[in-house]
């Protein structure tokens, strides 16, 4: 099924020629012509029964004795096939919160999961025949997609550079919106936006969870830590050499080198051991 446009005239005029005709019926009913009275009569009747009012950002679906005869986009006064069923299709943008999900990540981990669905219907024709209930069947599709799409991924890849739901928002709503607009095609609906509103660890792995993202944060930070140390012990003992302040054998290297490191990668402030005499 495809939208077309139905066959449509001005209403006011038409409505004035109705009004125009009814009263000459009521003459011709008054002078004694009773076969053009009820002519015009009828032909009144027909003229009313295919009035119709469109509001803006709607769509009327003109439906004749099952046969679809198109949709009315424009909105205002019009006249249209008589004695067809007039139903209205909503044009304007729509949203749609989804319920909280509980799902499994691509990893198995239970996750809370919820997402907007910014739309609009574009075939006013598939929406009203292609689907029972086009708003019912949006809202059971979104959620439909939203699970799939975050069985797909990891909550959090915790430094592996793969794409995760916390960590890729824009990456994780294109792919969201890709999906819904398949399966939202045969609605005649288009997919404007679709985003990630709630995205959690389910209760129960919350706590574990955390401490697993703290540890990752902490490894993290103490591994540029100890890159900081070993290239600044490296810099000290390089400058000590090039200006000859001292003469340093491989022993005393090492134990420099391991005071340095020490002193550098310590949470605690270093107590100096000051040296004032020598046995040698």
């Amino acid at each position: 099924m495809t939208e077309k446009s139905a066959w449509k005239l001005n209403g006011f005029l038409m409505l004035f020629l109705a009004v125009f005709v009814l009263a000459a019926a009521v003459c011709s009913f008054i002078l004694g012509y009773i076969l053009p009275g009820v002519l015009f009569t009828l032909f009144s009747m027909i003229v009313f029964s295919g009035i119709t009012i469109v509001q803006p950002n709607q769509a009327g679906v003109v439906i004749f004795f099952g046969s679809y005869m198109g949709s009315i986009r424009d909105s205002g006064f019009f006249l249209t096939v008589p004695f067809a069923n007039r139903n209205k299709v909503s044009l304007r943008v729509s949203n749609f919160n989804s319920k909280t999900l509980k799902v499994n990540d691509v990893e198995g981990n239970p996750i809370e999961i919820a997402a907007v669905v910014v739309f609009k219907v574009v075939d006013s024709a598939r929406a009203m025949f292609d689907v029972d209930n086009y708003e019912q069947f949006v809202e059971i599709q979104s959620e439909t997609a939203l699970r799939h799409v975050a069985t797909k991924y990891p909550y959090d890849d915790f430094g592996e550079g793969g794409i995760s739901l916390r960590g890729n928002a824009e990456e994780v709503a294109h792919e969201l919106s890709r999906e819904l607009q398949e399966r939202l095609e045969v609605a005649g609906v288009e997919v404007i936006e679709a985003r990630l509103t709630h995205l959690a660890y389910a209760t129960e792995i919350a706590s574990a969870m955390l401490q697993r993202q703290q540890a990752s944060a902490i490894i993290a930070a103490r591994q540029k830590i100890v890159e900081g140390a070993v290239g600044m012990a490296q810099m000290a003992i390089a400058q000590l050499q090039q200006e000859g302040i001292v003469e340093l054998d491989e022993e005393r290297k090492v134990a420099m080198i391991n005071n340095l490191l020490v002193a550098i990668i310590s949470e605690r402030g270093a107590q100096p051991i000051i040296n004032t005499s020598s046995i040698y």
